[in-house]
């Protein structure tokens, strides 16, 4: 199904970081899918890429986020994920197709990981970009990880914030943050609004404030742009169907950076740690506080780290 694009922006917060370049939303053909993107600041600066998670769509790197990138010397690049926003969304199975994984199967699994992969890749060849610094929160991590594996003359480095290596040995979601990935998915504009902001809350971790009003704009903009209910259960299934990369990254030849949250209430701590363990090389960046949310109140400690490791890598 493709979205119409906006005919212009809404901004979510008031800026304030310098006047920069950016673009419009675009849609290009890539892998196949539809993929929605947009950018920010001058495209001869090395080129930032930034991987979105489960179910949420691009604007949650949200403006602010993005500017003080894009300030700081690089050309940031920011989409939807396949049944994710405006990007190409998919036909059930979803549900079926996640049962089926939960039993040791893949019939009815709509797409892989390796698949997002390729979108992402495929973004980048539409953009004619070689080569680019891979940033991916939760499964945008995972989704890092596989392109690192498979196409590392690709990946000029790698930042893994809250995410995994998919080790089934790792301690598991706390039962808060598991029944909200099954919760449904309301496809009315109020009652999604409800869920996005019990979703922020309860990912948030508890330690950080949350603010409603901040949120509820952000709710209204993804509402707005469009939501997939059967994507998040197909995502989902693609995550579950993926396994443990732990062996895998043994091998991986990336420069690496791993951000976590000691209050991260779906993927504990312990997956990062185990994360950077697994990556040789690597560096391990824990902030206190910080839950399975990009909160504003992380954002220069988060922004510092990235630049400080890119930097390192040029």
């Amino acid at each position: 199904m493709e979205r119409p694009l906006p005919a212009e922006r809404k901004q979510l917060v008031k800026k304030d970081t310098p006047s920069i370049k950016r673009t419009d939303e675009s849609r290009v053909r890539a892998n196949g899918v539809d993929v929605v993107y947009d950018t920010f600041g001058d495209e001869s600066d090395p080129p930032l890429l930034l991987i979105m998670g489960l179910s949420t769509q691009m604007i949650v790197w949200e403006d602010e986020f993005c500017e003080r990138l894009a300030c700081r010397g690089f050309f940031v690049v920011r989409f939807d994920n396949r049944d994710a926003g405006r990007s190409s969304t998919f036909d059930p199975p979803g549900m079926q197709g996640l049962r089926n994984v939960f039993h040791g199967g893949q019939a009815g699994l709509a797409y892989t990981l390796d698949d997002m992969a390729g979108d992402t890749l495929g973004l980048m060849d539409a953009l004619d970009i070689a080569s680019a610094h891979v940033v991916g929160a939760s499964m945008g991590g995972m989704i890092a990880q596989i392109m690192a594996l498979n196409n590392p003359r690709r990946v000029l480095s790698l930042t893994l914030i809250m995410s995994s290596s998919g080790n089934p040995f790792l301690p598991p979601p706390r039962p808060e943050a598991m029944s909200i990935l099954f919760k449904p998915f309301p496809t009315r504009r109020e009652p999604y609004i409800e869920y996005f902001l019990d979703v922020c809350r309860v990912l948030n971790g508890g330690e950080i404030p949350v603010d409603k009003g901040r949120m509820r704009r952000l709710a209204e903009l993804s509402f707005e742009r469009g939501v997939s209910p059967g994507g998040s259960a197909r995502q989902l299934a693609a995550i579950l169907a993926a396994g443990n990369r732990k062996g895998s990254l043994a091998a991986l030849n990336v420069p690496t950076l791993v951000v976590h949250g000691d209050a991260d209430p779906l993927l504990p701590v312990e997956c990062g740690i185990d994360l950077a363990e697994s990556i040789p090389g690597s560096h391990l960046k824990i902030i206190k506080g910080m839950g399975h949310w990009l909160a504003p109140a992380v954002w220069n400690e988060v922004i510092e780290a990235m630049d400080r490791h890119i930097r390192c890598n040029r």
